[in-house]
């Protein structure tokens, strides 16, 4: 997420809240860690327990976007800030156990939005998502138009099995659905006994202790450094030709989309309008609509969508300074008699209005889903969300350079702060 501050509006008084360093900040594949980007360099942090596990400073610049792979040595790169320490129009591929830049992506125009896959690296532009294999001498494999995409919506699947990628159709609104496993390079798999495996690294393993490098933890699930000599194993012919992917196409909105999210599974992928007052959850290979949520009536800007690990939950932050929470496994509250037009939370169901019974007569309002639960941060500044490792909890960073840990009550939709942070 650009966290950068943003244009200041008329008798604002939250502009001195945000923190002046601070461009970015990003959680990695299972939300275990989290990465930010500043003037100066960037920092990985471990979610939880909080605890700053690396720092690069730079003598010539700031990094604009940074994105991790999953807890490995590798990292994407955009330069920003005041002084970018690299084109904005550029993605620079950064070793860290060998503290330098192994390759580079250079693009018409400036860098949105950047992820990375075990064995893809997706780029955003205004009108275009482009896909190239993750190696020393990263190739073009696809290209797609989008509509004008300014907010650098996408998002991949967590799972390194699962491949499913979301970014904007060509029309407003719609949702364009790609599994990047499907991008096969067709003489790589005449030759794989020769070529060896196209995917960066070795499987996830769970490891007890950390290599120079690498960012992993003695209590989570990580990836161990990779050498640059393996990438270059991995290089494919440049000649070789590229199976066209299959596309679903979803009309998930009238206006244009401003936020997206895949389960890590693959098998879901909930979307925000610029309205913001509405989140769309459908199935990625039907394109069924699953759930449709109301996270308010007023317009809002959507920073963030997540699932959770087990994809019976989901939660959302807006710049009207809250997150939400709404349950995904089907429950839903009973009708209790209430002098509210919204009837009470039941367990981990999501608030429905009493009057949903005449939905057919009554506007669309009346038939939403709203959240269980949901708090509010402090200073209402831009915030990204993401469920943690303990049962129950969500962790947020803020821009004003703040982590914070929230747990809820599943039952009653309580939600109590755990823990607040100052990241920079």
């Amino acid at each position: 997420m650009n966290v950068g501050r943003p244009v200041p509006r008329a008798g604002s008084t939250l502009q001195d809240s945000y923190a002046p360093e601070l461009l970015y900040a990003t959680f990695n594949q299972d939300y275990g860690c989290f990465a930010i980007g500043t003037q100066t360099g960037f920092r990985i942090f471990n979610s939880d327990p909080y605890k700053e596990k690396m720092r690069r400073e730079f003598k010539d610049g700031g990094i604009g976007i940074v994105a991790m792979l999953y807890r490995s040595n590798y990292l994407a790169f955009v330069g920003g800030g005041r002084n970018p320490r690299f084109p904005p129009n550029k993605v620079m591929l950064w070793d860290d156990a060998s503290s330098k830049i192994i390759a580079e992506l250079e693009f018409r125009s400036d860098v949105l939005n950047v992820q990375l896959q075990r064995d893809r690296i997706v780029v955003i532009l205004r009108n275009k998502c482009i896909i190239c294999s993750l190696e020393a001498k990263p190739r073009h494999l696809h290209a797609f138009e989008t509509a004008d995409n300014d907010r650098g919506a996408m998002a991949i699947s967590g799972t390194s099995d699962s491949g499913i990628l979301a970014f904007p159709g060509r029309q407003k609104g719609h949702i364009q659905i790609v599994d990047l496993h499907s991008c096969i390079n067709l003489a790589a798999m005449q030759d794989s006994s020769s070529l060896g495996s196209p995917q960066l690294g070795p499987a996830v393993q769970r490891t007890r202790s950390r290599s120079r490098g690498s960012f992993s933890t003695d209590s989570a699930a990580a990836i161990a450094p990779v050498s640059s000599s393996s990438l270059q194993q991995q290089q494919q012919p440049s000649g070789a030709s590229v199976h066209p992917t299959n596309i679903n196409i979803i009309a998930a909105h009238a206006t244009a989309i401003s936020a997206l999210a895949v389960s890590s599974d693959g098998t879901m992928v909930a979307s925000a309008s610029e309205k913001g007052t509405l989140i769309r959850i459908f199935d990625t290979m039907s394109g069924r609509l699953l759930h449709e949520l109301r996270r308010g009536v007023d317009r809002a800007d959507i920073h963030s969508i997540a699932f959770s690990p087990d994809n019976t939950k989901l939660c959302v932050s807006s710049d009207k300074g809250t997150v939400h929470i709404f349950n995904l496994d089907g429950k839903h509250p009973n009708n209790q008699q209430s002098s509210s037009s919204l009837s009470a939370t039941a367990a981990a169901g999501n608030r429905q209005s009493n009057l949903k019974f005449m939905k057919d007569l009554l506007p669309k309002y009346f038939s939403s889903e709203w959240s269980f639960a949901h708090f509010r941060v402090a200073n209402e500044v831009r915030c990204i969300c993401g469920f943690g490792t303990e049962r129950n909890s969500v962790i947020v960073l803020c821009a004003d350079g703040t982590a914070q840990k929230y747990s809820f009550d599943s039952y009653r939709g309580n939600c109590v702060r755990e823990w607040y942070r100052k990241f920079i």
